[in-house]
Parts: structure tokens; sequence; C-alpha cells
């Protein structure tokens, strides 16, 4: 009987960890965000990076990232609030954008991640972040991109 209940456990394991090695890319990013927000940009951008091997071989540019992103810190950008989804763009079911505005104090950051999928597995194929969310609004609002009556 114990190597009955043994095995179911180790059944159940098995399949519990595959369930977890296949996130959507939603599950992805709030992982990041909760890591982000609890422990560091580091651990976060280590555990989102480490399922692509091929990323993870460039770990100067990782290293590079980690270093100028630990300048979002109070001194430079005030208080973090928080998150919300900007835009999700799919390309078929095997490439996705998501764009997120990250709050703080005193102005909004933009956190992009661009997932792929190339067999039955997301993994992070970019990820990158940016300040320049007020010149794209500016340039929306500009006349030529409405059409005159």
């Amino acid at each position: 009987m114990k190597n009955i209940n043994l095995i179911f456990t180790i059944v159940i394991l098995m399949f519990n960890a595959s369930l977890f090695a296949q996130q959507e890319p939603k599950e992805i990013v709030e992982k990041f965000f909760k890591e982000f927000e609890e422990k560091s940009i580091a651990i976060a951008l280590d555990n989102l990076y480490e399922q692509n091997k091929w990323i993870s071989r460039s770990s100067d540019a990782i290293i590079q990232l980690k270093s100028q992103m630990e300048g979002l810190n109070k001194d430079f950008v005030g208080e973090y609030y928080g998150y919300e989804l900007i835009l999700e763009k799919n390309i078929n079911n095997s490439y996705k954008l998501m764009s997120y505005l990250v709050k703080y104090n005193r102005q909004p950051i933009r956190f992009t991640f661009q997932f792929y999928r190339p067999n039955d597995t997301w993994r992070i194929q970019s990820f990158q972040y940016d300040g320049n969310i007020d010149d794209e609004l500016e340039e929306k609002a500009k006349l030529y991109h409405y059409r005159m009556n």
C-alpha cells in the first residue's frame, strides 16, 4: 500500500510540475511583478529569463539591464504604486506582446514583454522598459492622425 501511495504522489508532483512549466504569458507577468514588488528587480529578471536558454546566454546584457532598472528607485522615480495592462497583441497563437503602465509617483514607466511559443511552452522573447509614454500620446493627438471632414 505504501508503494501505491508513493507512486501516486510522484505522479501528482510530475503533473503539477508540467502544469507549472506551461504557464500562460499573463501568469508569467504576474509572477514577474510579484517578485519585482516583494523581492528585487534582479530576482524578477533572472526568473523571467530562466525559461529561455537563448536569452540567458546573454548574461552581460542581462546584467546591464538589471543595473539600469535598479535606478528605478524611490530617489529617482518616487514611490511605486502598481501596474496596469495598456495593450495586448497576438500573432496567431505563437507570439504575444503585453505592454504595462508601471505607476510611480514621479512618472509612469512602460514595461513591454514579448512572448514566443515555438511548440507547447511560452517563453519570454524580449523585455524592455521606457518612459516615452507621454511623447507617444502627444504624437497621437496631432491632427494628421484624424480624418478631416
